[in-house]
Formats: structure tokens, C-alpha cells, sequence
């Protein structure tokens, strides 16, 4: 019976602790609470600057300024305010904790923020006669079809095979086709292209192509 006592008593100091805790909290909530109101203005020229944003920071939420730069908002002791707008540098205050009444009217000064942009050239029309040399003059890039085209130019092709070396299959394909022949020929002698009519008619091909000019270099 007295261990029951004793529990109750217990249950009943830990709900009364609990519940001034709470209203201490509340109470202090409430007197945190603060109304921030002010109006932002140029510092250069004391401009209201309307639609400038007022933003609680880590809190979610803000508000922005009418056309005459004022604005209101609930904030609590403690919170940071960012101020900002477009062509302007950002300005961060602190809500005092010491503060004493509920209210805290500030006139903040936005400074303008400077943004250099890449300097434009401008020129006269030009008359028709300087138009029509540039047009003419003008370097057109190659698109895809002329470059294909290009590619598939016999005097290119020719070019580039006599100019650039043979890849590895080439150079093996090569030394087997001259040992295939090494052994087909085994013991007699190989056949005198000089007397075979495809490779004069090869040579006068060559000929003609002008395969055997001397490059410049």
C-alpha cells in the first residue's frame, strides 16, 4: 500500500513538471515572438525598392516588399533576416535577444551591386559595295555532305594512299601473299611479269594516273 502511495506521488510531481514546463515554453515562445517591419531603400539615392524579398534564414519563409519598399513579417528573437533583391548586394541582420518590446522597425539600405558585362562594339551600316566584297570574300565552313564528298575524291584517295603507311593487317596480309609465293615458286623459276599483259595494262594505268611523278615536296 505505501509503494503504491509512493508511485502515485511520483506520477503526480512528474505531470505537474511536466505541465509548468510547458507553459514555461509557451510563455517563452510568446515573448520570443517579435514584429519586424521596415521599408528597404537604395543607399545612394534613398529609393524605395519594391518586390525585394525578406527571407527568415533556415525557417522557410519570408515576404517581400510593396512598391513603396515596406514590408511586416513575424520573426522571433534570435532569427536572421536576409534582404536581397536583383542588382543588389544581400544584407543579413540578427533580431536581438536582448530585445525588450515586441516590436523591431528597421530602414535598410540596399547598396547597388555592380556586374560588368563584356564590352559591345558597335559600327556604321555598311554601304552596299562593302557588303557585297564581304559577302563574297566570306569563308564558309564545309558541311558534312562537302566533306564526304571531298573524302571520296579519286585524286584524294589516290593521295592518301600513297602517302600514308600501311596498318598492321596490310602490312601482314603483304608478307603473306610474298611467302605464299616464295613457296608456290619452290624449285623453279618465278614468271617474267614483263610478258604478262595485265601488268602492262596495270603499268599504263599507273601511268596515266601519274602514280609515278616526282612528288614536290
Amino acid at each position: 500500500m505505501k509503494y503504491k502511495l509512493h508511485k502515485f506521488l511520483l506520477i503526480i510531481i512528474t505531470f505537474l513538471f511536466f505541465i509548468s514546463k510547458v507553459n514555461a515554453q509557451q510563455q517563452y515562445h510568446k515573448d520570443s515572438v517579435v514584429q519586424l517591419y521596415g521599408v528597404i531603400m537604395t543607399a545612394d539615392s534613398l529609393r524605395a525598392i519594391g518586390g525585394a524579398s525578406v527571407i527568415v534564414m533556415d525557417k522557410g519563409r519570408g515576404t517581400i516588399t510593396n512598391n513603396d519598399g515596406v514590408f511586416s513579417i513575424a520573426v522571433l528573437k534570435g532569427d536572421k533576416i536576409t534582404f536581397s533583391c536583383v542588382g543588389f548586394k544581400d544584407k543579413i541582420i540578427e533580431i536581438p535577444h536582448s530585445l525588450k518590446e515586441s516590436q523591431y522597425s528597421v530602414i535598410q539600405l540596399m547598396i547597388n551591386d555592380t556586374a560588368y558585362l563584356p564590352a559591345t562594339i558597335i559600327r556604321s551600316k555598311p554601304s552596299r559595295e562593302q557588303f557585297e566584297r564581304d559577302f563574297v570574300n566570306t569563308s564558309i565552313p564545309d558541311d558534312a555532305y562537302e566533306i564526304a564528298r571531298q573524302n571520296t575524291d579519286e585524286a584524294k584517295r589516290r593521295i592518301l594512299i600513297n602517302s600514308l603507311p600501311p596498318d598492321g593487317r596490310e602490312a601482314v596480309n603483304y608478307q603473306l601473299r610474298q611467302q605464299a609465293n616464295k613457296y608456290y615458286y619452290t624449285g623453279q623459276l618465278p614468271p617474267m611479269n614483263i610478258l604478262n599483259p595485265m601488268a602492262w595494262a596495270e603499268f599504263i594505268k599507273s601511268w596515266k594516273r601519274g602514280d609515278f611523278k616526282r612528288k614536290k615536296n
